[in-house]
């Protein structure tokens, strides 16, 4: 047996976990969303996803070939970015316009600014926030979801097949979204049609069950910690509760938290390991920042949704918040 002492730098602590077995672990637990959102969307919804992963892993390649950097598309993160931004999207969105989205994350948000674990926002949310600002009209088509559990329910009742359950098309009609009719003051649909995914927007957005499925997957492996996206989609709900347009204390505090992207960006986007706090107290503050800018813009903007944007501002606070709320070392003054 060698019984020679290997001296070595820090970390002296090591652990198994690569960013090729983290990023495998997300790109499992948006499979519920994404296979979600192609049940109720269609084929469109599959060659959207499709066209923008692949947009996404080839634009990762060609521009460490040009920065002439080692290849890193075997890690991974390239196919969540891709994944992430197809969910975060419009089921009709012209193809093109995401391989745009796709350019825009990869190319400008990541790899300029050296590659994963550089960049200073996410990447999916900044593409998306790209395109929506980019191509306002497009991101903002929303369709009514194919309403397959219905159909079925009545398959079962009367024998027949219905046309709903075989078709692989979206219905291209405008259709508002839940966040949409509330801001208009219409009748929203029920929490079990959110739950469920009969409602419009994006492709991965619109069933909750789906995505509480991957979120807790992600929480078992302990790829996440429950802190971020507990804590966000609370204070949603409490703040939507109190500071309702109708009067205090009346709002619809489950309706904000199962409407828009706010699951979806709560489990898979606030997390990110990059753009989020390191220190325990600092992912307090971030995730009540993200809530109560995403309640803010909610209700007092002209937006319905506002989880993106308060996601990238906290992104852009992270370092603030690091520095003010790192320990003190052992024997030290604390130096802000």
């Amino acid at each position: 047996m060698d019984k020679r002492l290997n001296v070595s730098s820090s970390p002296h602590i090591r652990h198994g976990a690569t960013t090729q077995k983290i990023m495998l672990n997300v790109i499992i637990a948006l499979l519920p969303a994404t296979l979600a959102g192609i049940y109720f969307f269609g084929a469109r919804a599959a060659l959207l996803i499709f066209v923008t992963v692949l947009a996404s892993v080839g634009f990762e390649y060609l521009s460490r070939l040009v920065l002439k950097r080692n290849n890193t598309i075997g890690d991974l993160s390239a196919v969540v970015t891709g994944l992430l931004l197809a969910l975060n999207l419009p089921p009709t969105l012209p193809i093109w316009m995401a391989v745009v989205g796709a350019f825009f994350a990869i190319v400008i948000v990541k790899q300029l600014f050296g590659g994963l674990g550089y960049n200073f926002v996410n990447p999916a949310l900044a593409a998306r926030a790209f395109l929506l600002v980019s191509f306002g009209s497009d991101m903002s088509k929303w369709t009514e979801p194919i309403n397959r559990i219905t159909a079925l329910a009545a398959e079962a009742v009367s024998g027949t097949t219905s046309g709903a359950t075989s078709g692989a098309t979206v219905d291209v009609s405008t259709y508002a979204t839940p966040l949409s009719i509330l801001k208009d003051g219409g009748e929203p649909p029920s929490l079990l049609d959110m739950f469920l995914g009969q409602t419009g927007g994006s492709v991965g957005e619109v069933c909750a069950l789906a995505i509480i499925i991957g979120g807790l997957y992600l929480i078992i492996k302990g790829v996440i910690s429950w802190h971020i996206p507990v804590i966000y989609t609370g204070t949603v709900a409490l703040m939507a509760w109190v500071l309702a347009p109708e009067g205090m204390f009346t709002g619809y505090a489950l309706y904000h938290v199962l409407a828009g992207g706010l699951l979806l960006g709560a489990f898979f986007m606030a997390t990110d390991y990059t753009t989020s706090p390191m220190t325990k107290k600092g992912t307090v503050i971030y995730a009540l920042g993200c809530g109560l800018l995403t309640i803010v813009f909610r209700l007092y903007t002209g937006m319905p949704e506002g989880v993106s944007y308060a996601i990238l501002l906290m992104n852009v606070a992270t370092p603030l918040i690091d520095r003010l709320t790192r320990p003190r070392r052992f024997g030290g003054a604390t130096h802000v």
